[in-house]
């Protein structure tokens, strides 16, 4: 019998113009302003006014076990410019949410930063993914059905959403200019069941 794919940390997935980086204590300034910008804030769940909450939760993802949450950073310079999370895994398929970017970057970025997360999840063995939205967060949910999501249900004013194996890979070729040479893996050096580096097409 196949074992199920587990989320999994890497230290760095590389894209065209864009990189993951594993999240660590230090991007809490970071992550804490883009989490309470206002625009954004009415979609995400409360945000305590203190940075050290925030720092606080990323020690304790740093010794968590099947959840990735990365910083979207430029490919070029680091700079951060979002974030996002893989987790909760239900068998070949993975949720993900806490997807982030400052405000006036390129449509581009969101696409590839939305790439790079269906193509890591690939990479760690899944096939498809499911999430919800908030239903006033209408510009997200409309990227997600473009993308060839599946709304199945609502509740609690999120829409639910799954994205089935034939989908994703459709999405992955429909926007592949945007990312046509796939990712590349850094994986962490402290994971020995991850070595090297591999490239995922």
């Amino acid at each position: 019998m196949t074992a199920l794919p587990v989320i999994r940390k890497a230290r760095c997935v590389q894209g065209r113009t864009l990189l993951l980086r594993d999240a660590c204590e230090a991007d809490a300034p970071f992550i804490h302003t883009l989490r309470s910008d206002p625009v954004r804030a009415r979609h995400l769940s409360a945000v305590p006014p203190q940075v050290q909450a925030q720092a606080d939760w990323l020690r304790r993802y740093a010794g968590s076990q099947g959840q990735a949450y990365f910083v979207i950073a430029d490919g070029q310079n680091g700079a951060p410019l979002g974030t996002v999370r893989l987790y909760d895994a239900r068998g070949t398929a993975f949720c993900w949410g806490s997807w982030l970017l400052l405000p006036g970057l390129p449509a581009r970025c969101g696409i590839e930063s939305a790439l790079m997360v269906y193509h890591y999840a690939l990479w760690l063995g899944f096939d498809s993914a499911w999430f919800e939205v908030r239903q006033e967060n209408a510009s997200v949910w409309r990227f997600h059905e473009n993308f060839g999501a599946r709304r199945t249900g609502a509740a609690n004013g999120h829409y639910q959403y799954e994205l089935p194996p034939a989908a994703l890979q459709a999405a992955l070729q429909k926007y592949r200019r945007y990312l046509p040479d796939g990712i590349r893996v850094l994986e962490p050096v402290h994971d020995l069941t991850m070595k090297g580096e591999s490239a995922a097409q």
